[in-house]
């Protein structure tokens, strides 16, 4: 048995290591930050940043969607962001530039020839590898919020949107620079934050896939799953700024179309693995009929996204937000419950431990159900 609040096992409170963390993550930002201000008009750094913000609330709100079923940690996803906004671009964005100068002087190249060189088969490498880090802090020390594909993608996503946010900011100052001024700005607008949002969560994605699958091998296995999706992310990160370097408008569009086609695989993939939850839940909670937590209609209604949304639309029409929360947890909880059996399953965890998460996650169904104002139930 556990003695602390059961809560626990749905979400820990942020640790010391989250908050030190988030505090370099931003400090890394603000540097980054800094070199377009001190290269440029302070002016063109807060209309760059501006539209590098705009059409972030947008692309998360689509990441996130994603995650209804089995949302992770706000913690974790911050983290993610930041990583990617601040670390992460500071670090690639540093690398980056020193590979530059020697591409240009080693091979006596000009800047423009020395800046595809780069772009293509440097930065791809660097900057991959530079998201991917907190993805393998993840499987190191949150491997228990990895329960599938779904998650690596999200937490990759995350990640991706905070190092394309940041790095759009040294594009638009650039572009105000440039010689085109306003159209050349229209122009980079347009193709970045635009036609492009989710090119950087894309190529990560390969990464987060990977990770999630590592989490529930054991054995050298791992270790060639997480090889082969880091070198998937930096292949297709090579090749998008291969075409659109050196393919001109055509390269362009086959690049748009490769995107495409990786973000249908990946919604195909996200797609089935919520059928896999909905399996698990339809398989292991019939067993908790007997406790009175989960009947017979509330198992119908966790195993459909349209349901779960009824029954929290109706908490709340019934119980305000206490009522909202009320069957959020009791949504939470059921789903964890189904995904902790999984890992029991394949031997990812100890007895004990699922003997006290099951423990606790059963609290936390019985706290849910006295809370919620709907008649019945959870139903």
């Amino acid at each position: 048995m556990v003695s602390r609040d059961p809560r626990w096992v749905l979400k820990d409170r942020p640790s010391f290591g989250l908050i030190i963390g988030l505090v370099v993550a931003g400090l890394c930002a603000l540097a980054s930050f800094s070199f377009d201000v001190l290269d440029g008009d302070p002016v063109r750094f807060f209309i760059a940043l501006i539209l590098a913000i705009a059409p972030v609330p947008l692309l998360l709100a689509a990441v996130l969607g994603l995650d209804r079923m089995e949302p992770e940690p706000r913690s974790n996803l911050v983290f993610a962001f930041a990583w990617g906004a601040g670390v992460a671009v500071l670090v690639a964005g540093v690398i980056n530039s020193l590979g530059l100068l020697y591409i240009r002087d080693a091979a006596g190249l000009d800047p423009a020839d020395a800046r595809g060189i780069a772009a293509t088969f440097g930065a791809p490498v660097v900057e991959e590898t530079m998201k991917g880090l907190v993805l393998l802090g993840l499987l190191r020390f949150r491997r228990q919020e990895l329960d599938g594909p779904t998650d690596g993608i999200i937490y990759a996503s995350m990640v991706g949107l905070g190092f394309a946010m940041s790095e759009n900011v040294s594009y638009y100052v650039a572009a105000q620079d440039g010689e085109l001024g306003a159209q050349g700005l229209a122009v980079t607008l347009v193709l970045r934050g635009i036609l492009s949002p989710f090119a950087h969560p894309l190529f990560t994605s390969m990464i987060g896939i990977a990770v999630a699958v590592a989490a529930g091998l054991r054995g050298p296995g791992r270790v060639l799953v997480v090889v082969a999706g880091w070198i998937g992310a930096m292949l297709l990160h090579g090749l998008w700024n291969g075409f659109a370097t050196y393919g001109g408008f055509p390269g362009l569009v086959v690049a748009y179309l490769v995107l495409m086609a990786v973000l249908f695989v990946l919604i195909g993939i996200v797609i089935r693995d919520r059928r896999r939850i909905v399996a698990l839940i339809q398989r292991y909670l019939p067993a908790y009929h007997p406790t009175g937590l989960i009947g017979p209609a509330d198992v119908a209604m966790l195993a459909s996204l349209p349901a779960r949304r009824q029954a929290r639309q109706r908490a709340k029409a019934r119980g305000g937000r206490d009522g909202l929360r009320a069957m959020s947890d009791y949504q939470l909880a059921a789903t964890e419950l189904g995904l902790l059996h999984e890992r029991a399953a394949r031997g990812a965890i100890a007895e004990r431990t699922f003997y006290d998460e099951q423990y606790a996650l059963l609290e936390c169904l019985r706290m849910a159900r006295d809370r919620m104002p709907v008649p019945g139930g959870a139903q």
